[in-house]
């Protein structure tokens, strides 16, 4: 029995520690806290609400921001405080938060992301009070005549004048470097010379240079004889560049012989004449008279006047040839132009569209490109209007519209119901309902108001179900107003059809809230498609947008 004993403490003690370390490896991670300077303050003053975190320092931080704190409104996002000890940072953010009508209203729970994780703050009640007002000390004035409001100016314009100005500035520099016809340099200017033209001016800038001042041989020979090579490259045997001497004084012979030259003997044995010494004095050192060079430089213009008179005349074919091929380097350098401009064209597109997905992610972009129809829902101009009576105010996409809503009626509980509802097909759908169940007073068995709710909301089951909705999972909550009307919020999932046949579901979501005031029961009832981030902002917006007033009011 004792080594039994033993044995089951040691079991235990095992477990323990076992669970020991799993709370401490958890709190390691991450601790979050919350709190509030004040719970209790007046219309319009500020409430500092403060998130502590205490993590490891290789884990990120992510706070919440924006309106994530209704019904109190964030009117300043502070900068967090960091304080670093050991391998642990403590990170305060805080918020200022208030409210503009008296109440009771929770501040609903924040979600802080720690390292990939979630963490969630507890909600807190905070009471907004009246300021109270001594009216008897309050000097009464006339009511001021009502003035005419402006709808608040957007500056989409402004958006519009950037996006032309980046246009434009695009269009400009794709024409000034790629479609604009550029001015000639000198180079270019000589380059588009006739052979003949060509080679003439290079004779004449031979003459302006100074090497046979300088006695420069060697130099002035190089381009005296490149000059007449290129020529003869050019106009009659397209490797005169590359050829020696003998080669290029044989195919002129060559060419003279088959009369396809109408060079004479003596000109041929002038340029062979002349490129021979040019040979001696680039590659055996010979220095000829400077006499003898300049010449040479006028037997060579000579030789070039020679040559041209002796090319035949260019045939018809051979200028139609010519123009074909003037016209097919026009069209190819204009489709060359075409491919950069619509390369330049495709890289900006991309660049806008990457970083427009950088900021706002990539299916943000393609909705906004292909126009969604739930993103226009959530960031069209909504309308704020009052449904039933007690007035109910909410906050739409677009006007509700006045439904035919017909009621079963019984002797005993005389109903009448009137219902406001808009529908965007397939995808989202709002109504706005008021019930008054006129009761005999002296009734017996009367039903209840947690009675008649539950009636409410099986009726909008019933009529989900008609209109063809199936797995229909609700769960009830507790809901508060913004302005501290309490009732009850039934959210859940459900499949709804999208076609007349009902062959055809897609997943949904649904939120109901049912208030009631002795005989009045008054609903909001919306069911959308599921997983559609805008539909979920939508839906947010709306139950954040739902108050109700007194009959008094």
């Amino acid at each position: 029995m004792k080594k039994q004993y033993l044995k089951y403490n040691k079991v235990n003690t095992k477990g323990f520690w076992s669970l020991i370390f799993f709370l401490f490896s958890f709190l390691s991670f991450a601790q979050v806290t919350s709190s509030i300077d004040s719970t209790s303050i007046k219309i319009g003053e500020q409430i500092i609400y403060k998130i502590e975190v205490e993590t490891d320092t290789v884990n990120p931080v992510i706070f919440p921001e924006g309106q994530t704190f209704m019904p109190l409104e964030m009117i300043e996002s502070y900068q967090p405080d960091t304080t670093k000890y050991d391998a642990k940072y403590k990170l305060i953010k805080k918020y200022g938060l208030t409210q503009f009508d008296s109440g009771k209203y929770v501040i609903p729970k924040q979600k802080i992301i720690i390292g990939g994780k979630t963490f969630a703050t507890d909600s807190m009640l905070v009471e907004v009070n009246d300021i109270v007002v001594d009216t008897t000390k309050q000097k009464l004035y006339d009511v001021k005549p009502m003035i005419d409001v402006k709808k608040p100016s957007s500056n989409w314009w402004l958006w519009v004048l950037l996006t032309i100005a980046l246009v434009a500035t695009i269009g400009f520099l794709v024409y000034w470097f790629v479609w604009r016809k550029k001015p000639l340099t000198e180079e270019e200017k000589i380059a588009q010379l006739p052979p003949y033209d060509r080679a003439k001016l290079a004779l004449k800038q031979l003459d302006e240079t100074k090497y046979l001042e300088r006695a420069e041989i060697k130099e002035y020979y190089s381009e005296l004889t490149f000059i007449i090579r290129k020529y003869l490259d050019e106009k009659v045997y397209d490797k005169a560049l590359e050829s020696t001497t003998d080669q290029l004084i044989d195919r002129l012979n060559l060419l003279q012989e088959g009369n396809q030259i109408e060079l004479s003997k003596d000109d041929i044995k002038n340029i062979e004449a002349i490129l021979k010494r040019a040979d001696l004095v680039k590659f055996a050192k010979s220095a000829p008279d400077i006499e003898l060079a300049k010449l040479d430089r006028q037997t060579v213009d000579t030789e070039i006047d020679q040559v041209k008179d002796a090319l035949p005349e260019p045939s018809e074919e051979d200028l139609r040839k010519n123009e074909e091929y003037l016209k097919l380097r026009a069209k190819k350098e204009k489709q060359e132009k075409i491919w950069i401009t619509a390369a330049i064209a495709f890289v900006f597109l991309i660049g806008t569209v990457g970083v427009f997905s950088y900021k706002y992610g990539i299916n943000y972009v393609i909705d906004t490109v292909t126009g969604k129809d739930t993103k226009q829902l959530l960031e069209g101009n909504w309308v704020t209007s009052e449904y039933g009576f007690p007035p109910m105010t909410i906050s739409t996409p677009e006007v509700l519209k006045r439904e035919d809503v017909e009621v079963e009626q019984s002797i005993a509980r005389p109903i009448t119901k009137t219902a406001f509802s808009y529908v965007l097909e397939n995808q989202f759908y709002v109504t706005v309902s008021t019930t008054t169940i006129e009761v005999n007073p002296q009734a017996e068995n009367k039903p209840s108001a947690e009675q008649n709710i539950q009636k409410a909301i099986e009726d909008n089951f019933k009529a989900l179900e008609d209109n063809g909705a199936r797995n229909i999972l609700p769960v009830n909550d507790k809901f508060v107003t913004p302005n501290g009307v309490e009732g009850l919020k039934t959210s859940g999932t459900l499949e709804f059809p999208v076609d007349e046949a009902k062959e055809k579901y897609v997943s949904g979501q649904f939120e109901l809230l049912s208030f009631v005031s002795e005989n009045v029961m008054q609903q909001v009832m919306i069911y959308y498609l599921k997983d559609d981030v805008y539909l979920d902002q939508v839906v947010e917006r709306v139950l954040a947008s739902v108050e109700l007033k007194s009959k008094e009011e």
